[in-house]
């Protein structure tokens, strides 16, 4: 029996602190049938939040950038995140907060007069690389598919429209690879599905400038960079760029820092997580068990 099924846990849904397993939204929910909202994912650590006014500075802007008024305000918003935290008493928590459009009168395509739904759960601290990762490294795939181009859906919206990066992860899983990574519509490197991309060239840590998530984790290790003197630069990565680095990481709130050792068939480097990335993720961890950007979560803050 998995942990899900032995501890559901508790979940918010619109005001409301529900048994994960009975927990429920409407069929006719156009988050469901449409993939309209927006969502953000956080994490605790020793019983704090990381960063929770950042993500949820994130969401707001998503929000406002699909004109989707949540139910209640932020400041109510922030204290349920906080609470459902709690109630679900992980120390270490994945946390995910979930704005859909809601429902209205009849299931159509229709964004007027809806009632938004909000759910907020917390789960066992997840991470999409796996057990064991960030020993032994990624190996990733430069997919076919393209990011969705930012004429289309700008990228720094956090939406319920993931579906090409699953498809993009199928793709690479297909061939073997732990990983996919995802090419803009000039050719250019920007994602991988959940992460955004790091390279280490000439010393230098590198990441993308545009068709990206602006990730929370991504913005740390640029403050991280800073703090170690490490070199740092946001500008073109190309594939030549990968084949060619020292050094290749991920970052994600769902996964921490994880290097990337391979990409398309060549090692990255010495096809071994690299020091720079040591030194980065190092401090990280450090920075995190302090209490770092932390909100405290009552009755878990640990020390």
């Amino acid at each position: 029996m998995n942990e899900s099924a032995r501890d559901p846990g508790v979940v918010y849904v619109n005001g409301r602190y529900e048994p994960g397993d009975r927990a429920s939204i409407s069929v006719f929910d156009h988050g469901f049938l449409y993939g309209d909202g927006v969502f953000d994912t956080s994490f605790a650590r020793y019983g704090r939040i990381f960063k929770l006014d950042e993500h949820l500075d994130r969401l707001e802007r998503s929000l406002r950038a699909v004109a989707l008024q949540p139910p209640v305000s932020m400041t109510e918003l922030r204290a349920a995140t906080v609470e459902t935290v709690a109630r679900n008493g992980r120390s270490d928590a994945y946390i995910k907060i979930v704005v859909s459009r809601g429902v209205s009168a009849e299931p159509l395509m229709d964004p007027r007069h809806c009632a938004p739904t909000v759910v907020i759960f917390a789960r066992p601290y997840l991470s999409l690389a796996g057990a064991g990762v960030k020993k032994r490294g990624l190996v990733t795939k430069l997919t076919s598919l393209r990011r969705v181009s930012h004429t289309a859906l700008d990228p720094r919206i956090k939406s319920l429209n993931y579906l090409n990066l699953i498809l993009s992860r199928m793709e690479a899983f297909a061939a073997g690879c732990d990983e996919a990574l995802i090419l803009d519509e000039d050719g250019d490197v920007c994602e991988a599905p959940g992460y955004n991309v790091f390279a280490v060239i000439d010393g230098v840590v590198v990441t993308p400038d545009r068709a990206i998530l602006e990730g929370i984790t991504r913005a740390t290790v640029l403050e991280l960079c800073a703090d170690l003197g490490i070199p740092s630069r946001i500008g073109r990565l190309a594939p030549y760029d990968l084949f060619t680095a020292q050094e290749a990481f991920l970052t994600s709130t769902a996964g921490g820092l994880i290097p990337v050792v391979k990409v398309d068939g060549r090692a990255v480097g010495t096809g071994r997580p690299g020091p720079v990335l040591g030194r980065l993720d190092a401090r990280y961890e450090e920075l995190l068990a302090g209490g770092w950007h932390g909100t405290e979560v009552p009755g878990l803050t640990a020390g």
